[in-house]
């Protein structure tokens, strides 16, 4: 017995290599776009703990001086600059702390190329008349701004990153419990 095979079964058809690409190319795409915005989170949480880390070394280094309203973190010579003028888009929207500007400015850094700017604020919220003691509140609130590739925030260095929120970290103090 001799069968013969039909010669249209030895290979594949346009169609069939037509719908393998088209897999294979959803397939690919699928795969570039959870890699880049896998990668872009990555970014943004590594700018997170770097504000975060920031913020707690102010807050830490303004509580020991008992909250004091001489604290000055330009001071600390770890590269923020002297007091800067508030920018207007701080008051508007999250970000924004209760409390006084600290010498009713913003202070600037840039930490491993993620450029931020850091208001501390305080305000007193108790304060006991029997034994003369003030309770106040320290914030300091870190936004990012500027034109970084690592952050993936805004081209324009006058407004802040729309893809981070700000960063807000707060404790209380004695005002007798150190110098301030």
């Amino acid at each position: 017995m001799i069968f013969e095979r039909p010669k249209f079964a030895a290979a594949t058809t346009l169609a069939e290599t037509m719908v393998a690409m088209a897999i294979l190319a959803i397939a690919t795409l699928g795969g570039l776009g959870y890699q880049y915005h896998a990668a872009r989170h990555g970014r943004i949480a590594r700018a997170q703990i770097i504000g975060t880390r920031t913020a707690q070394l102010l807050l830490e280094d303004w509580k020991s001086t008992g909250g004091s309203q001489e604290f000055d973190p330009a001071g600390l010579k770890l590269g923020f600059s002297s007091g800067l003028v508030i920018p207007s888009y701080w008051s508007e929207g999250v970000g924004v702390g209760a409390g006084t500007p600290l010498h009713n400015a913003v202070y600037a850094i840039t930490v491993d190329k993620i450029p931020m700017l850091v208001m501390l604020q305080w305000r007193d919220v108790d304060y006991d008349s029997i034994v003369e003691i003030t309770l106040r509140e320290l914030s300091v609130v870190v936004r990012f701004i500027g034109n970084s590739e690592q952050v993936d925030v805004s081209i324009d260095p006058s407004n802040p990153s729309e893809n981070i929120l700000p960063i807000i970290l707060t404790t209380y103090v004695r005002l007798d419990a150190s110098s301030g």
